[in-house]
Order: C-alpha cells, then structure tokens, then sequence
C-alpha cells in the first residue's frame, strides 16, 4: 500500500487541532502526521506534538497555502491528505472514506463535503464544494501545480480554488466524499461575532483576489 501523509495547517487551533491528529494517527494507512503551525500564538504547537504529530513552525503568519507547501515539502509520500486544524466530529472513518478513492487508483484528488454535521457548514460546502480544506491528492498533481503556478504558495485561503482548477484544466479524476456528521468551529465561534465576521471577509477576498489574477 502507498504511503499517506497528512499536512494539517494550523493557525491559533489549540481547541481541536490534538483531535484531529489523533484521529488520523489512528488510520493504519497513515504513515505520518504533519502540523504546520503558521505562526500561531497559542498551545497549537504543543498541543500537536503531544498528540504525536510532526510540528513545522513558521515564525510568522504567512497563510494557509503557504503552510500547505511547507508540510508537502517535508514528506515525500506518494499521497497527502490535507486537513484543517478546526475540524469537529473527525473519527478515523472518515479519514479511511476520504483516501480510499485515491488510494484504490479511482481518483487523483478526493475532496471531503460535510453532510449532518451542523446547518451553516453543511450549507457553506453544498454551495462551493470546491473550497473545502479537506482534501486528498496525488503528490504528482501538487508537484505539477506548484511549478506550473509558482506563486500558489502566496494564495492563502485561495489555495483550494487554485488546486481545484488545476486539476479541471489539467483532466485529473476528481470525486467527492460525504464525511457525515462533521463540521468545524466558524470564525465567529473562535473570534466572536466581529472579529469573526471580519476574519471571514478576509478569507473570501483573499479567495476573489486570487481567482481574479487569471489562475
């Protein structure tokens, strides 16, 4: 079997980011977990590392794509699964659904939608599957985007518009996986209302900004 590694991006996730390494640390598949702390200021680290994850830190904030670039350079696994640090309701079976496409040779790319986890996120990924941060995907597929598209490491949160169009211009097989009864913590939860509200704001005009250059 093909070794998986997971690439967790993760910026002030000390709530939940031991969760998800540990689910995924339960998967025999699995063959390393790797937390890419993006210049957080919180437990995320230590947090991560106690759950026995792999932790890269990055001294400063330099978003989310450049985090995902940093955990692909560190593994040389064949397959890379890809997810967010502030998920809620992951259990191995959902990693297990989530690889297996790729992993039979079915699809060069699984992307994971919530289905009953709570309303809003389940809403939010009905509405744009492709900005889901959960994600498994060919290393060849990361390796062509990344030197087709040199600055995808600069996307920030415009880095899964950025894969998902490189895999549709580019003929890859793609499917979705229902990972039921998940969801993660929303912006306004972990900042409160405003501050949550402005962080959101931010995420998608840094998506818009992104589609916006012609990627």
């Amino acid at each position: 079997m093909e070794r998986v590694s997971v690439v967790i991006p993760a910026y002030n996730e000390e709530e939940t980011v031991a969760d998800v390494v540990s689910a995924c640390a339960r998967v025999p598949a699995i063959d390393e977990v790797i937390v890419v702390d993006d210049g957080s200021t919180d437990e995320t680290a230590a947090r991560a590392r106690a759950a026995g994850a792999k932790v890269i830190e990055h001294g400063e904030n330099r978003g989310k794509a450049a985090a995902m670039k940093s955990g692909y350079e560190a593994t040389t696994a064949p397959v890379l699964l890809f997810l967010d640090a502030d998920l809620i309701g992951l259990h191995p079976g959902h990693v297990h659904d989530l690889i297996q496409p790729v992993l039979s040779g079915e699809a060069d790319m699984a992307v994971g939608v919530f289905g009953d986890g709570r309303v809003a996120t389940d809403l939010a990924q009905m509405v744009a599957p492709y900005l889901s941060g959960q994600r498994v995907v060919r290393r060849e597929v990361l390796a062509d985007m990344f030197r087709e598209e040199p600055d995808a490491d600069q996307a920030r949160f415009g880095i899964e518009v950025a894969l998902t169009k490189f895999a549709k211009t580019h003929g890859c097989r793609v499917v979705e996986v229902v990972l039921e009864e998940m969801s993660h913590r929303m912006k306004e939860e972990k900042l409160g209302l405003v501050k949550g509200a402005a962080a959101r704001l931010k995420m998608y005009y840094e998506i818009l900004k992104y589609v916006q250059k012609g990627h």
